[in-house]
């Protein structure tokens, strides 16, 4: 697999919340020099972007990186980074509902902001490093029937990241039309490969670029 090949499965990301212009601007322009799948930023700088890279896939975050915010929230929220411009979302659930056992909740929750999203893709991150095997399933199964793109694995702000644990475990538990990101704790080549060639469709990682030009990995 070479590099552009890996590339290609990137959501280039920069979501630290002091994050200022001049770096969103050069994740921008690595994405467009490297042909990434897209760039995963905060809201705020979406309606930015947009005017200043036409045809660059934005990808952004919904009810980050805690997941608490209520539903009708999230789904402004996605409307919102649709209407300026972002094509992807990439929304955190509510673990408060998923610890309570409240998977039918997580569900409608799901269902609603991916009819806010609409034809644009909906990633759901699940956190995993907070849940249990048996959570983890039910999650496949809340993503999959709320009609989601993606089941993600972390938001890359919690106690841990993507493991080819969970990858395997998504595969055997998700439905056909549902696709795996893993992201979190991504910083060798190495790791990148062996995501993809286990099934993973995307990845998430703000090191992808200083990774495969040989610098040291940063810490998403």
């Amino acid at each position: 697999m070479n590099n552009a090949e890996i590339l290609a499965h990137v959501d280039h990301t920069l979501l630290k919340a002091a994050s200022k212009w001049d770096e969103v601007k050069t994740l921008c322009e690595e994405a467009v020099r490297f042909k990434t799948a897209s760039v995963c930023v905060m809201p705020s700088y979406i309606t930015r972007i947009a005017k200043m890279f036409t045809g660059l896939n934005i990808c952004t975050v919904i009810g980050f990186p805690l997941g608490y915010s209520v539903s009708d929230v999230k789904v402004l929220e996605a409307k919102t980074a649709i209407f300026d411009g972002a094509s992807e979302a990439d929304m955190v659930v509510n673990l408060g509902f998923v610890k309570n056992g409240d998977f039918g909740g997580v569900t409608r929750e799901i269902a609603a902001v991916k009819e806010a999203c609409g034809e644009k893709i909906l990633k759901v991150i699940i956190e995993t490093c907070y849940l249990t095997s048996e959570e983890k399933i039910a999650l496949c199964g809340c993503v999959t029937e709320a009609g989601a793109d993606y089941i993600k694995t972390s938001t890359g702000f919690g106690t841990g990241g993507a493991t080819m644990e969970d990858i395997l475990l998504f595969k055997e538990h998700i439905g056909p039309d549902v696709k795996i990101k893993a992201a979190g704790g991504i910083r060798t080549r190495d790791d990148m490969v062996n995501f993809i060639e286990a099934g993973c469709a995307r990845l998430g990682t703000s090191s992808a670029v200083k990774i495969l030009s040989g610098e040291e990995a940063g810490t998403y």
